[in-house]
């Protein structure tokens, strides 16, 4: 097999530029997560962490949005406070509300997967969105059910829901939204490979 052959099957390799861009965003992820959006009660404090990870993807597609989520998600495993709150380690991976944060990765991976599947329209992106906030929903409750279990605390699903995923789920839907905006404007700034 010819050497030019090799080279187009290949994956591609990332850029200077797009390496750049991976740790502009996971810098991103961390500023929005120590950003808190209070709101009246009764609703929940949020932050604007889960933005940022939809602004990575829509903005610079699938594959180097997972990277940027993964570049994050490292950074706060070696004890970089880039968690809300100015945390980090594996403690707050380990954490009750780990799981929300480690679903990031498979939400990137889903949208990766689809938008390489489906192609990169507005329509597609916004489903995998959507989709993608279903799996942190899902991998992180999954992992706080768990987690309670083991402390001698069973909660019931409806009741892990109502603490982790309902209050969230208008705030994330609007987040989304405005990630995909910004992604209408910079279109034509940020190339996707």
């Amino acid at each position: 097999m010819s050497s030019t052959t090799s080279d187009r099957t290949a994956a591609p390799r990332l850029q200077t530029r797009d390496m750049a861009y991976v740790a502009l965003f996971a810098v991103l992820m961390a500023v929005c997560a120590w950003i808190s959006v209070p709101v009246p009660a009764p609703f929940v404090q949020f932050t604007m962490q889960t933005f940022a990870i939809f602004a990575a993807l829509l903005i610079m597609g699938g594959r180097r949005g997972t990277y940027a989520v993964v570049t994050y998600l490292l950074l706060g495993a070696v004890g970089v406070p880039v968690f809300s709150g100015f945390r980090g380690g594996l403690s707050v991976l380990l954490g009750t509300t780990g799981g929300y944060i480690l679903g990031f990765f498979f939400t990137a991976l889903l949208y990766w997967l689809l938008t390489a599947r489906l192609g990169e329209s507005l329509p597609v992106k916004a489903v995998a969105g959507v989709l993608g906030m279903a799996v942190y929903y899902a991998f992180g409750t999954a992992w706080y059910l768990t987690l309670y279990a083991r402390m001698g605390k069973p909660m019931g699903l409806l009741a892990a829901c109502g603490y982790c995923v309902f209050p969230f789920i208008i705030p994330d839907l609007i987040k989304l939204a405005l990630a995909v905006l910004l992604s209408r404007r910079l279109e034509g700034v940020v190339k996707q490979p």
